[in-house]
């Protein structure tokens, strides 16, 4: 009888079971963990056949899963103009520039990244500034938020438009005092250019994809929650035809598709251990980054300003309504503390509707994207409505003085788990890539010090009380997105039944320096019993 293809002995196995936290051995079969213990449980077991490998007194932790993804976006920026939170607004002309020398007349310039906040004035950008660099070829520059674009003259033009076209529901073109429009894009209004940029076949996607799946699996992660489009799932099923795909893969739909999906008959949970369908996912704001995130208060020196409301509250209930009665959870985008508040008023109705069906809120795994502020009258109903909070850590520092200037004090409730795990709440943690790396160790740094790599804004962090444990943080990774997929019995933890993904790291994450988590190295990820990224 076989009992083990492979045993991995001498480890230091963070297993997250509460059973047994830590363990030396583990033994799989096929794609799962059969067994776990010391060596001397696990070794005498051995076959002819069984391979061992020596951990060497690494850790192992379990596969990491990014619970927030743009995960077609991601893998097109790799091969976009990189203007990533470039400190100044000239560099990222310079980087169109170069990009514009080597294309051809009449193609699109498309890049993403852009952060105004950080550049000397904290000014917009406007099409005159691109026009200098690029007068035959339309460009297009998402903001690092993707919530706002930067285009040319040419772009506008080709698009058609002008001083006289409207603003679109849910978006605003910015103008100049002359009522011009300056450039720059907010919300659905991305859409009057992004929809001339022709689109990738699902093939040069999906090659896209594997490029990029690389990098993901050598970052530790095994499992992605996208929020892309369709293409984004079809190009996920084209890498798994050819024997390609390494990452499991939960599958968003969003709101345009829904109508489709109900009539297709599709419910949460469709697909398999590889790829499956999760929620729908709407939008409710903008964000912080633009100033569009929608605020019960104004924007801190912007008393005008209370962000951009993207869909209207009746609407969002009905979708909400619809999809839970065919299945399906919903997940919503709520950056602003407005925008939290009409998502938990949405949720707090459907729970009663989903009462009187007779369905356990288990059944339908209702998230909230974001989360990012918070009012206090609002703190305790992601628990009493069993709302996961689906949460980006890096988010926290990579926003935290834009968030003090324009939030002021609501920032103390701003990018906070902490407040969340205390009352119950499930948080799945993710990146929200392209707009922060997808790299969870970043994030798991990120929740642990509240602080960036270099340090700021001290050592002990952007509101320190909002500071998690190592576990909570690596729980926020692994076992909340698990539990968010429907997949808490499999997934999430190293413990028999479950499947064989998981990340051996050059140190033990709870016993170092937090500081330290930076420098820890990747040295070998499993997916499903096989590595697909490094060697012992």
């Amino acid at each position: 009888m076989r009992l083990f293809d492979r045993i991995l002995y001498n480890g230091n196995i963070v297993t997250l079971d509460t059973r047994k936290h830590r363990v030396s051995a583990l033994a799989i079969r096929d794609n799962c963990i059969v067994a776990y213990g010391s060596d001397a449980d696990l070794l005498p077991l051995a076959t002819v056949d069984t391979i061992r490998q020596n951990l060497g007194s690494r850790t192992v932790i379990p596969g990491l899963t990014d619970a927030h993804i743009h995960w077609e976006q991601t893998a097109r920026a790799l091969s976009q103009v990189n203007v990533f939170e470039v400190p100044d607004k000239s560099i990222a002309v310079e980087r169109v520039a170069a990009r514009v020398a080597k294309t051809p007349a009449g193609a699109w310039i498309t890049g993403y990244g852009w952060f105004q906040d950080i550049w000397p004035g904290a000014a917009f950008p406007t099409s005159s500034d691109l026009d200098v660099v690029a007068t035959n070829h339309p460009v297009f520059l998402t903001a690092k938020s993707f919530h706002a674009a930067w285009v040319n003259s040419y772009a506008l033009r080709l698009c058609g438009i002008t001083p006289s076209t409207p603003d679109p529901e849910g978006g605003q073109i910015v103008r100049d005092t002359q009522g011009h429009p300056t450039g720059v894009l907010l919300e659905l209004a991305m859409d009057l250019v992004r929809t001339h940029i022709p689109l990738l076949s699902a093939d040069q996607i999906a090659n896209q994809m594997k490029t990029a799946q690389q990098l993901a699996l050598a970052s530790g992660l095994t499992g992605l929650h996208d929020f892309d489009e369709p293409s984004c799932l079809n190009a996920m099923q084209i890498l798994r035809e050819r024997g390609e795909l390494g990452l499991r893969f939960l599958k968003n739909i969003n709101k345009r598709w829904l109508t489709a999906a109900i009539e297709s008959g599709l419910r949460a949970g469709f697909g398999d251990d590889w790829i499956r369908i999760g929620a729908l996912k709407m939008f409710a704001d903008g964000a912080l980054g633009p100033h569009t995130a929608a605020m019960i208060d104004p924007y801190v020196g912007e008393p005008d300003n209370y962000g951009i409301v993207t869909i209207e509250k009746e609407e969002m209930i009905d979708l909400m309504s619809r999809a839970s009665a065919a299945g399906l959870p919903s997940t919503v985008h709520a950056i602003g503390d407005r925008a939290v508040h009409d998502v938990l008023d949405g949720f707090e109705i459907v729970r009663v509707q989903e009462a009187r069906r007779g369905e356990s809120r288990a059944s339908r795994r209702h998230r909230i994207e974001h989360v990012q502020v918070i009012h206090p009258n609002d703190v305790h109903r992601l628990a009493e409505l069993n709302i996961i909070a689906s949460m980006q850590p890096l988010h926290a520092t990579s926003d935290m003085l834009t968030a003090d200037r324009f939030w002021g004090d609501r920032s103390r409730l701003a990018y906070n788990p902490r407040v969340q795990l205390d009352q119950g709440v499930i948080c799945a943690f993710g990146s929200d890539s392209p707009v922060e790396p997808f790299e969870p160790l970043k994030g798991i740094h990120a929740a642990v010090t509240r602080q960036r790599p270099d340090g700021s804004p001290g050592k002990n962090g952007w509101y320190p009380e909002s500071r998690l444990t190592v576990d909570e943080a690596l729980r926020g990774f692994t076992i909340g997105p698990a539990y968010a997929a429907g997949m808490e019995s499999c997934l999430g933890q190293l413990a028999p039944g479950f499947l064989a993904d998981l990340v051996v790291l050059d140190r033990d994450l709870y016993s170092i320096d937090p500081l330290d988590i930076l420098n820890t190295q990747i040295i070998a990820t499993m997916v499903d019993g096989v590595w697909r990224h490094g060697e012992l």
